[in-house]
């Protein structure tokens, strides 16, 4: 489904339907299609048919890449329809995990808050933001749904701004300002019978759906190709044409930070690493009826990898691993400064 596409005009049963059988031809990618499944059916209301789907991923025999996103996504969902002590339970377990991505955090958060539980909401979201924000220099732009939550939360239960409020508000671009959008007098404001005020109300509400639509414009982040050693070998060795593209496998690790560094100067925000392995590539080259060989058709791979999930967020989050897979922490590997 497209970004754009209109809530109403989609099929939601259908297009989960489609998910499930797009996650049994490309396993290595069930996890993010499952997952978009069970949204689907959580808009078309069959919310039981969505935990299923939960519940399936967090039973498989694999590994999965986000579990406490999975958990997160599954207590907000049964605490819409009923099952309030079970959702409290699974939103204690992802809090007390500590996941070092944001997703969880905001999802539990969120939840917390949607059930009138403002001050559980605040104290989550300042969990989430404490463990990954503190001694970061720059926010990851994932991180930033974060702060915004936090500064709304503590605007509806009148707190006093902090250092992490004042930081939502120099990261929020849009020219209604966060005191505004999460003013909880507004609400008010739509009762009113005086033009000026409704007026001023629906032009907040345009900053806010703009500031939406910008979010829901970046489905999957601008992803760089990455090919793991012995993969990178396989490919240059059964495709010669591609040697001049990879001189290295050294190479290739320095190339991939010094762009994403690059395109994190210029302001790029979403950046993300996909790894490539030969199989997966020479699928999709015949796919699209090209040569494995052309070295314009890895671009196109990686656009694709990131669009089915497959992308990780650049640069890892504080403490954790380096993206090359050295084992060693982004700051003593690739993150190192001056690298």
């Amino acid at each position: 489904m497209r970004p754009d596409t209109p809530a109403e005009n989609v099929d939601h049963p259908a297009e989960a339907a489609r998910l499930e059988r797009t996650a049994a031809r490309y396993p290595e990618d069930a996890e993010a299609l499952l997952l978009q499944a069970a949204a689907h059916l959580e808009l078309a209301g069959d919310r039981p048919a969505a935990t299923a789907l939960y519940d399936r991923l967090l039973s498989s025999p694999d590994t999965l890449e986000t579990p406490h996103l999975v958990r997160a996504l599954k207590a907000s969902n049964l605490w819409e329809y009923g099952h309030e002590a079970e959702a409290r339970a699974i939103i204690d377990g992802v809090r007390a995990a500590s996941p070092r991505d944001p997703a969880p955090w905001v999802i539990v958060a969120e939840s917390l808050e949607s059930h009138d539980e403002l001050e559980a909401a605040q104290e989550t979201f300042t969990e989430g933001v404490s463990l990954l924000l503190t001694d970061v220099p720059e926010p990851p732009y994932s991180t930033h749904p974060l702060l915004f939550g936090r500064h709304r939360v503590r605007r509806m239960l009148g707190v006093s701004h902090d250092e992490w409020d004042t930081l939502a508000d120099s990261l929020h671009s849009s020219s209604v300002s966060l005191d505004e959008l999460h003013d909880p007098k507004r609400v008010w404001s739509l009762g009113s019978d005086n033009p000026a005020e409704l007026e001023a109300e629906i032009s907040r509400l345009r900053a806010e759906l703009g500031a939406f639509r910008e979010a829901l414009s970046r489905p999957f982040p601008v992803a760089v190709l990455h090919w793991p050693e012995g993969e990178l070998a396989e490919l240059v060795g059964s495709y010669a044409s591609l040697a001049e593209e990879y001189p290295s496998h050294e190479e290739h690790l320095a190339t991939i930070e010094g762009s994403l560094r690059e395109l994190a100067a210029s302001g790029t925000p979403n950046l993300g690493i996909v790894t490539g392995t030969v199989p997966s590539y020479e699928a999709f080259a015949a796919s699209e009826g090209a040569s494995p060989g052309d070295v314009d058709l890895l671009p196109q791979y990686a656009t694709t990898l990131a669009a089915r999930g497959r992308a990780v967020v650049w640069p890892p989050q504080r403490g954790a691993s380096c993206w090359c897979g050295s084992g060693r922490g982004y700051g003593e590997c690739h993150g190192a400064q001056g690298l």
